[in-house]
Order: C-alpha cells, then sequence, then structure tokens
C-alpha cells in the first residue's frame, strides 16, 4: 500500500480489500477485532465462542466484500453482520425472553442511561455481582430490545446509525431504548440509583 493510504476510512479500504487487496482487509481486521469480541461476548455470554463468531464475522466480511454499499458505513454493516450471528447462535440455545411492558416504582416511565457509549459500559459498576446481573438482563430482554441496546452501549452506534442499520425511524429506536433503559433500571435499582435524582428533599 501507498503512503497515500497511511489513515484512509474504513470505506475506502473496503473498496481497497474487494478488490484484493489483502494488506486493506488486514487493516480492518486490526480496527474492528477487538470491538466486535466485545459485542458478541456481551450477546453470548462467553467470550470463547465470542471469538469463534468473530472470525466468522470477518469470513463473511470478505466474502460479501464485492456487495458493501458505501453509502453506509462499515461499521454498521460489520455490526450488522456480527449481530446477526450472535442472535443466530442464541436462537439455537433457545435463549428464554422476558417482556419490557414494565413500570417504574411511581408508576411512570423516566429516562435512565446507561454509561456513554465512548467508554466502557461496565466501567462504572461497583463489583463483579452487578456486571453479571446487567448481562443477564439484557441477555433476557425480547431480541429486538436487547439488540438495540447492545447496538448503542456495547457496539457504540449513534442513535442514527441504529435507525439506518435496522431501517426503522429515529423516533421508533428511541423509544425502544427508553423502554429498554427503564427494564434495566428497574432490574439493577438495588444497585444503581437514576442520575439526577437525590432521595428525600
Amino acid at each position: 500500500m501507498s503512503e497515500q493510504r497511511q489513515v484512509p476510512a474504513d470505506e475506502d479500504l473496503a473498496a481497497w480489500a474487494a478488490g484484493g487487496d489483502g494488506e486493506a482487509f488486514g487493516l480492518l481486521v486490526h480496527r474492528y477485532q477487538r470491538r466486535i469480541t466485545g459485542f458478541l461476548a456481551q450477546i453470548v455470554g462467553d467470550l470463547e465462542v465470542a471469538r469463534e463468531l468473530t472470525q466468522e464475522t470477518f469470513l463473511r466480511v470478505w466474502n460479501a466484500l464485492d456487495r458493501f454499499d458505501d453509502t453506509y458505513r462499515f461499521s454498521t454493516w460489520i455490526f450488522r453482520i456480527a449481530h446477526n450471528l450472535g442472535v443466530d447462535h442464541l436462537r439455537r440455545r433457545r435463549v428464554p425472553t422476558s417482556s419490557l411492558q414494565v413500570e417504574d416504582r411511581d408508576g411512570r416511565e423516566s429516562q435512565w442511561e446507561l454509561a456513554d457509549s465512548g467508554r466502557d459500559p461496565l466501567g462504572h459498576l461497583e463489583n463483579r455481582e452487578l456486571a453479571g446481573q446487567l448481562r443477564r438482563t439484557i441477555l433476557a430482554l425480547r431480541p429486538e430490545y436487547r439488540e438495540l441496546v447492545l447496538l448503542r452501549h456495547f457496539a457504540g452506534l449513534s442513535y442514527r446509525e441504529i435507525a439506518d442499520m435496522k431501517g426503522m425511524p429515529l423516533g421508533t429506536v428511541k423509544n425502544k431504548l427508553f423502554r429498554a433503559h427503564t427494564v434495566l433500571r428497574d432490574t439493577l435499582s438495588e444497585y444503581l440509583r437514576p442520575s439526577g435524582g437525590e432521595e428525600g428533599s
């Protein structure tokens, strides 16, 4: 590769890789391997399985590069492939799901946010027990909601990127994530309190 490719965009690397440039594909693997593995680990709950699915993700990406539509972000495309592999794995395991139609303790819905997408979503948790409970709660969500939570908080995609990836209106994505946050907040209420609130004023 020439020096002018020193800091290429993902979409450029994908185009070069589609033309047979193995070094370009290697750069894509380097950029995404760790993120994809972490994302899949949160879906399947098993690091070794996540690593295997990561390899399968890159194999599928390689085989489909000639069909990549560069009007979309490469990150959105590769996380869609990884997500589908993770969900297929869960379906084979028949992981049980639960409803998201849950109100808060006051009978009202209120916003509760996870950590910012640019940070480790588990970094603010006080102990491993809470981290495990969060993982179990996410995995128990109905697939359509679990997917959005993972894409937002573990893959780090924006609301707009998720909407584009899923072909949903932006408002629908925000509404479903709001409901998911409500369930997570209620389940983890003994560990965490919603930000911005004060007790007993």
